[in-house]
């Protein structure tokens, strides 16, 4: 779910900036490439189809070191997902910023305006992306809202989600029919129920 310049300039309200929502997005794409249903980045194309998904800017080396170091920060990423308060969700931020040697520079480039970057583009590509979810997951601190980080509530998943809907209503993921198939189960068994 990257939000495009154009759906910022239809006149959607984000909740948060679009950094924020876009290294939100990276963070649990990245998290969900592995689950119950197997491991979809295990090749240098399976990262580039990732990366095709969900840009970072800066340099991309395309090595296997880099492919297994993105592999490896799955695992921390998800700790957002689980953390059980602010104060958790902080020192973890800290963490994470702190071995990303993260230093923040504003940064103008492609179709964006002045923005947050908050390690160099030479950095280790998992490093970029570490740091981008910390500080996203920053703002979630800020602003009270780490209930927006979620796990499908369907049975027969374990995928994350984030929810950016008004209403904090969401719970299910996108990356499969969950709410479709929790739904249509659900309205079955009542159906069978009514008939017996």
């Amino acid at each position: 779910m990257l939000i495009t310049l154009e759906h910022m300039m239809s006149g959607v309200k984000m909740l948060f900036s679009h950094d924020t929502e876009a290294s939100l997005a990276g963070a649990a794409a990245l998290v969900n490439t592995v689950g119950l249903d197997g491991d979809t980045l295990v090749t240098l194309a399976d990262l580039d189809g990732f990366l095709a998904d969900n840009s970072y800017s800066g340099v991309i080396r395309r090595t296997s070191d880099e492919l297994e170091s993105v592999r490896a920060l799955r695992g921390r990423l998800r700790r957002f997902w689980t953390v059980r308060d602010r104060d958790e969700a902080a020192a973890l931020v800290n963490e994470i910023l702190d071995e990303a040697d993260a230093r923040p520079y504003l940064s103008r480039h492609d179709e964006w305006d002045w923005h947050l970057h908050v390690t160099r583009p030479d950095a280790p590509l998992a490093n970029r992306i570490a740091a981008e979810a910390a500080m996203a997951v920053l703002d979630l601190i800020r602003a009270d809202a780490l209930g927006r980080l979620r796990i499908c509530a369907a049975e027969d998943c374990e995928d994350v989600l984030i929810d950016l809907s008004k209403n904090s209503v969401k719970r299910y993921c996108d990356t499969g029919n969950c709410g479709n198939r929790t739904n249509v189960a659900a309205y079955r068994a009542r159906k069978r129920q009514q008939s017996a």
